[in-house]
């Protein structure tokens, strides 16, 4: 019978034993292979996790299943648990990234909008899965001007997501770029200026004319609107 155990943070080891579980019941179920996961949370707690009940064992691999979505990836059968602290996510993608399973800063946030459009086009050539989930409250950075750490995970899949259809006045973007895909340009509906979060919520894909209404025109907040109702992914914030 499972017993309360001391909680306390976790460690990089205990850490690094749960990515490696989960990576390896990853690899069974890749090879069509039935897995006892039961079995297999059962070695960590005799192993790194002795210190681990069940349930938090059970949690730390549904929490990894939730980054590999937020990460693009495909993840084993855990379910999505959210729950996740923002170190211990960073912590578990260094680990994730020592194993060769990503690279780490392609999906660093950043206020450069030069390495923000150069990290967003190798997470598109990946061809990445799932629907990330981005960031709430992006921090403010001191650049030449103030700007905001922004996702390429997140701006990739509105690009992606938008398939070169303006999702303001429903028109190809444009002009073709050197990929073949169209020109389109990524819109927080309520500015991130503005406290509004950089997450698939609050973005859309725009071409430069529609974009420029948003921020111009004397007609924006009424464009806001038609946004929020023909863009159903979309929530006031």
């Amino acid at each position: 019978m499972d017993t309360e155990k001391k909680q306390s943070k976790w460690t990089d080891e205990e850490l690094a034993a749960s990515v490696d579980t989960y990576l390896k019941i990853l690899a069974l179920e890749k090879a069509g292979q039935v897995v006892d996961k039961a079995h297999e949370q059962e070695i960590l707690q005799k192993g790194a996790l002795i210190n681990r009940s069940t349930k938090s064992v059970d949690f730390r691999l549904q929490n990894i299943s939730f980054l590999f979505v937020e990460l693009g990836l495909e993840p084993n059968s855990y379910p999505l648990l959210a729950n996740i602290g923002s170190g211990v996510a960073a912590r578990v993608g260094k680990i994730l990234a020592a194993r060769g399973v990503i690279d780490l800063d392609d999906y660093l946030p950043t206020a450069d909008e030069e390495t923000l459009n150069r990290r967003t086009q190798k997470l598109r050539e990946k061809n990445l899965l799932g629907e990330p989930e981005g960031i709430e409250k992006p921090k403010k950075m001191m650049v030449t001007s103030t700007s905001y750490a922004r996702s390429p995970r997140i701006k990739a899949w509105i690009l992606d997501n938008a398939k070169g259809i303006c999702e303001g006045c429903n028109r190809p973007g444009p002009f073709e770029l050197a990929d073949g895909s169209r020109f389109l340009e990524v819109h927080h509906v309520k500015h991130l200026a503005n406290r509004g979060s950089d997450r698939r919520s609050n973005a859309v894909a725009l071409c430069p004319n529609c974009h420029k209404r948003c921020h111009h025109a004397n007609d924006k907040d009424e464009f806001k609107e038609h946004l929020y109702e023909n863009v159903k992914r979309l929530k006031r914030e």
